[in-house]
């Protein structure tokens, strides 16, 4: 099942209106993760409230599969839905808790218990049916929500930030379960996040937003490689964008002190993406003092280090190494450093806006 928006506008609030999401269109394509990612403040959640019916727009469409849903009601849009916080029934069981849309839909109990007992081996739970929620792991409570979410054999499965309320390691597991799941259910599933490792590791889908619009949509590797404006260049990656001009088949940066071999036109301006994790460090031999950068500050982070680099016209760029790298190089603050773009993205300069 597949969920288009169209034109999508949404405003709160009375005599100080504030601007939810403004025209906003995008698809969902069918059996996919997608997944609304932005900043907060961007649009996403209000989004997905739309799409679920828990919001009603002031302009605009959505369609799943096909059929204009915009003013039918959420029990009759078949979509289920997740929230940050879990939202179970405290005074209810497990079983409870993932049978109560079958059971406001009328469902035989056989049918329910059959539903329930398939459920809780889909979500690796099977013998928690008496416990009730605050007896469970938080991780264990959001699986459950998925249950409850997926009993119904939604349409379209919506998630607002399912992972925000966990820790570092939950998180991650459960990214995991979650791939894993969905390569079982193939449930079209929508995805709010702020995160973008999260939604770059889960989604075959990305619509990254700004300000209630869409700022760019495609794949993840489209989004990571080919971004559409600084923006998304900084949002995917932490890229810091540098404006140059090209002398002699080099793009020049820095007051040339950095520069990487490029294919385009002599004289034009170019603006390079450039990510921590893409630029290489060597500490300067002899190089005039002018044209070489200085490792300000560094800090060490599980598996890679993370350095702060000033560059000769005084500003700043971020690095990350390896530890083997790091160990390598043996830097240390106050290191003179070559900086090395060739893995840096350098393009013509388009007129882009943050």
């Amino acid at each position: 099942m597949s969920v288009n928006v169209k034109e999508l506008s949404k405003r709160f609030g009375g005599r100080r209106e504030v601007l939810g999401v403004d025209r906003v269109s995008f698809e969902c394509p069918e059996h996919r993760i997608t997944s609304l990612l932005g900043p907060s403040g961007s649009g996403k959640s209000t989004l997905l409230r739309l799409v679920a019916g828990l919001e009603i727009p002031d302009g605009g469409a959505v369609f799943i599969n096909g059929d204009e849903v915009t003013q039918v009601p959420v029990r009759e849009r078949n979509v289920g839905f997740v929230f940050q916080n879990y939202a179970l029934f405290s005074h209810m069981s497990v079983f409870e808790n993932i049978a109560f849309g079958l059971k406001v839909r009328g469902a035989p109990a056989s049918d329910i218990r059959a539903r329930v007992s398939e459920l809780l081996s889909l979500v690796q739970l099977q013998g928690y049916e008496r416990r009730l929620p605050d007896q469970l792991s938080g991780g264990q409570r959001q699986r459950i929500a998925l249950a409850r979410a997926l009993a119904i054999r939604p349409r379209v499965l919506l998630l607002d930030e399912p992972f925000g309320a966990l820790d570092t390691q939950v998180r991650v597991e459960l990214r995991e379960w979650l791939h894993q799941l969905h390569e079982q259910t193939q449930v079209t599933t929508l995805l709010v996040t702020h995160d973008q490792e999260e939604a770059l590791e889960l989604s075959d889908h990305i619509v990254l937003l700004k300000d209630g619009q869409v700022e760019q949509a495609g794949t993840p590797s489209e989004l990571y490689e080919r971004p559409a404006s600084a923006f998304v260049a900084a949002f995917l990656g932490g890229a810091k964008i540098m404006t140059g001009r090209v002398v002699g088949g080099q793009a020049r940066f820095a007051d040339d002190a950095l520069t990487a071999s490029v294919d385009l036109a002599e004289g034009s301006i170019v603006e390079a993406f450039i990510r921590p994790h893409d630029v290489r460090l060597a500490k300067a031999k002899g190089a005039m003092a002018a044209k070489v950068a200085r490792v300000e500050r560094l800090v060490r982070v599980g598996s890679f280090v993370k350095l702060a680099v000033v560059l000769p016209d005084g500003d700043r760029l971020s690095v990350q190494m390896q530890n083997d790298e790091f160990e390598e190089h043996a830097l240390a603050p106050g290191d003179n450093v070559l900086v090395d773009l060739r893995r840096a993205q350098v393009t013509p300069r388009i007129n882009y806006t943050i």
